[in-house]
């Protein structure tokens, strides 16, 4: 458990500067290609390896499990898609920095960065999939999982100056952390999501949904990037599904499933921008004058997603009771219910951050087109 602790001047002294620093660098990056030539590469990131084991079950080693499912999951991505190019941080059980990981996506300019992870926790009632991102909205539970996962640089010689001072056993550390600009946040919240709406489906049904935490391998990221904690070693029915090649099958293309929606997505938002962006060739001939049919508006509005569930509630629940303005939604064969109603999506997360998150933690902002809902837009 952390307690806040108060800036001193030394701190802010060694943070800004740094934060700057990383700031300007992602920026060189942040004319992603997402928006210029769709998703055309992608890096499949196997957490741990080599002599570090990761979260360690029963009868099963995180760093193997994450290697199956990384290369199932790029297996998957080359297979439909023989265009996108597949980098992996590791192939085979190696130890890889995690400073190493970020860079190889970096020098790479991937446009999607996911690292594949297993949980592991002292309760072995825990279990169910989750999805993180970069970011400060988190429990303390959500800092506990950073803080094992950033613990992998003490493997690492002189790891203190390789990670600007960090250390995974301090508080400032973390505040260090929570300053940074995460400039992708929107693109890698809509990667997790589809990950998720995946994931919480089969062969692990429990959706614990999407987080956000500090971790130093999405840090330096430069792209949309997302980690991805497939179940929990320490229960003894994931560990199981986690151990089997089926179970490792499935949840392997629970996540290529995600990446295929998110691409397709990114894709034909780069074709009607580039159809835009060419101008129409003028007519010469005379045409019969005609009038145009009109056309049918796009009721756009945003709100906050605080559920997602296979069962169908009533409105009325009483999981529901701390808000009179639910509404439900059935997408990728899940029910999602969301509050608010806005005409911005400044509005809702205005509302996310100062209302709904102090009641469920893990709310997010979607968007709604014509009562159903779509991608974010910008």
């Amino acid at each position: 458990m952390f307690k806040a602790i108060a800036f001193s001047k030394n701190i802010l002294t060694f943070v800004v500067p740094l934060i700057t620093c990383c700031c300007l660098n992602s920026t060189v990056y942040s004319q992603s290609v997402v928006t210029q030539t769709g998703v055309t590469r992608v890096v499949v990131d196997a957490g741990h390896g080599g002599l570090d084991p990761g979260s360690v079950g029963k009868n099963l080693k995180e760093k193997d499990v994450n290697l199956a499912v990384a290369l199932l999951v790029g297996k998957m991505i080359t297979d439909s898609f023989p265009s996108v190019e597949v980098i992996y941080t590791r192939k085979k059980d190696v130890f890889v920095a995690i400073g190493e990981r970020s860079n190889i996506a970096n020098k790479n300019n991937a446009d999607l960065f996911i690292s594949i992870h297993a949980n592991s926790i002292s309760k072995a009632t825990a279990k169910g999939s989750e999805t993180f991102v970069m970011g400060t909205q988190g429990s303390a539970a959500n800092m506990e999982v950073a803080k094992r996962e950033n613990a992998v640089i003490t493997f690492e010689d002189d790891y203190t100056s390789k990670y600007e001072g960090y250390d995974p056993n301090s508080p400032e550390s973390f505040i260090m952390l929570s300053l940074m600009q995460n400039v992708h946040l929107d693109q890698s919240l809509q990667m997790a999501s589809l990950v998720q709406e995946e994931l919480g489906t089969y062969p692990i049904t429990v959706n614990r949904g999407v987080k956000q935490a500090l971790f130093l391998v999405l840090w330096r990221t430069a792209m949309p990037s997302i980690l991805v904690e497939m179940g929990f070693l320490s229960n003894p029915d994931d560990e199981k599904i986690l151990a089997s090649k089926a179970g490792q099958e499935q949840i392997a293309r629970s996540i290529f499933r995600a990446f295929k929606n998110y691409k397709l997505y990114y894709n034909r938002l780069n074709e009607l921008t580039n159809a835009t962006a060419v101008p129409a060739k003028p007519v010469e001939e005379k045409v019969k004058e005609s009038v145009a049919e009109p056309q049918k508006s796009s009721k756009i509005t945003y709100r906050v997603q605080i559920k997602s569930g296979k069962t169908k509630l009533p409105l009325n629940s009483k999981e529901f009771k701390s808000f009179n303005d639910v509404s439900v939604f059935y997408s990728n064969n899940l029910y999602k219910y969301a509050v608010g109603n806005f005409s911005s999506r400044e509005e809702a997360q205005k509302y996310c951050t100062d209302v709904v998150r102090k009641k469920i933690k893990d709310a997010f902002d979607i968007c709604v087109e014509n009562e159903k809902i779509v991608p974010l837009k910008k």
